[in-house]
């Protein structure tokens, strides 16, 4: 079994990625023989590069347990991030929502669902249906 500082090497430019993503490490530790990595991103594209880079490193991810739940609003602050958030964040369906919903967490108002209804027209056809799990693009308030 690895020590931790065995593990950390091994994951070295996955660190690096989660530091150059602008993710909020809330918990880095070993327990068990694996490396947990846990924190908040600005983006899903973010957490989803980090993503990459474990699966670049191993693809079995038998010795890595990591949790990288998205918050939009840390995007303003992301140096990193901000070119590609400026005009969109990604947003991933979850049961219940709808797009007034959505709207009414991204920008204060459900009247403004048409905005993320427009910018989605390439994957939907109708405001009223939204699938969980379908990824829509929200454009900037």
């Amino acid at each position: 079994m690895a020590s931790f500082e065995e593990q950390k090497t091994k994951y070295k430019a996955v660190i690096e990625q989660v530091q150059a993503q602008g993710i909020q490490v809330a918990n880095l530790h070993q327990q068990d023989g694996k490396l947990f990595i846990k924190g908040t991103a600005p983006s899903l594209q973010a957490a989803n590069r980090v993503w990459d880079e474990i699966k670049r490193i191993n693809p079995k991810l038998d010795d890595i347990v990591a949790d990288f739940p998205v918050d939009p609003s840390l995007a303003s602050t992301t140096a990193g991030s901000r070119t590609e958030t400026s005009r969109f964040q990604s947003y991933t369906v979850k049961p219940g929502d709808t797009l007034s919903k959505i709207s009414q967490e991204f920008y204060g108002s459900a009247k403004d669902y048409i905005r993320i209804f427009n910018a989605n027209k390439d994957k939907l056809k109708d405001p009223d249906h939204i699938n969980v799990g379908q990824e829509l693009k929200i454009p900037a308030a």
